[in-house]
């Protein structure tokens, strides 16, 4: 079985201080060429700030249910959220954002995402689908990205450095939130808690809903039987995600950069960063 080579220093840099500066770290100084890139995710809405060379500058993240499969079915809700994010970061970095990245899920439409950004006052500088977010930040020549967020799981197919493939499935963190729903007799927001705070202990009852996003990803990863498969998305956090994974898929090297929760929007962020220019060059082919 193919071993998972370590996560780039850079990488694990990055990912640790997002983490920090959610956690109320003391941030960077603002630098002129500042970006911002905002997730809009089933369970959270994401927004970070990357200075010119990608390194995170302010971090804002709120648990939210404003998005379902893909579609922002709280408009309002996720609007006024954005709106509090850029109030925040003004109040931090002493600079009013007028413009932003973000992003959807593939095989769905990315007007959806662009119209909150809109909504909320902001000029839409890049749109990128999510797991060739990943793929263009990690700078990957063969390798297939599984972004599992909370109501999707996004795949992306990269060869010779270009996106040749994404699809998106319904299957993700907010699925194993109903299993443990119903099995706790729990509330959701109670359920997120839970996920969050005693991940070892709720894995084995979850463990069916991630073999099936496992059945979902071997369906798409026929087009490259091998190499490197990096997962993303806050879902990979509970614990045997990543080691299910590598089990399921034996021919390929698993990858999980930690903590998974920031990889995407900082993704998201630095396709900012890079004027789009990542990103046009990763077309998505759907099924």
């Amino acid at each position: 079985m193919p071993t998972a080579s370590p996560t780039p220093e850079w990488l694990r840099r990055r990912l640790r201080a997002a983490q920090a500066l959610h956690h109320g770290a003391t941030r960077r100084e603002p630098a002129p060429g500042m970006r911002l890139g905002i997730d809009l995710g089933t369970s959270d809405v994401v927004s970070v700030v990357v200075a010119p060379d990608g390194e995170p500058v302010a971090v804002c993240l709120d648990w939210a249910d404003v998005v379902r499969d893909g579609v922002v079915w709280n408009f309002f809700g996720a609007v006024e959220i954005v709106r509090r994010h850029l109030d925040a970061l003004e109040r931090r970095l002493g600079h009013r954002f007028a413009e932003a990245s973000t992003s959807f899920p593939p095989g769905t439409d990315p007007r959806i995402s662009v119209n909150v950004l809109e909504a909320a006052g902001l000029a839409v500088r890049g749109v990128i689908d999510e797991p060739s977010a990943v793929a263009a930040l990690l700078g990957l020549e063969h390798a297939a990205v599984v972004d599992i967020g909370g109501g999707t799981t996004g795949i992306a197919i990269v060869e010779h450095g270009e996106v040749i493939y994404s699809a998106d499935e319904a299957t993700g963190g907010h699925h194993v939130s109903l299993t443990l729903s119903g099995r706790h007799g729990l509330p959701l927001d109670e359920v997120e808690i839970l996920k969050r705070e005693r991940g070892e202990e709720v894995w084995p009852v979850v463990r069916p809903v991630f073999e099936k996003m496992c059945d979902i990803v071997r369906r798409h990863l026929d087009r490259m039987p091998q190499g490197d498969l990096y997962l993303s998305g806050g879902s990979c956090s509970l614990p045997g995600v990543r080691e299910l994974f590598a089990r399921e898929f034996p021919a390929h090297r698993v990858h999980l950069p930690e903590p998974p929760i920031y990889l995407t929007p900082l993704a998201i962020a630095c396709h900012a960063a890079d004027d789009g220019a990542q990103g046009a060059r990763h077309a998505s082919h759907r099924p």
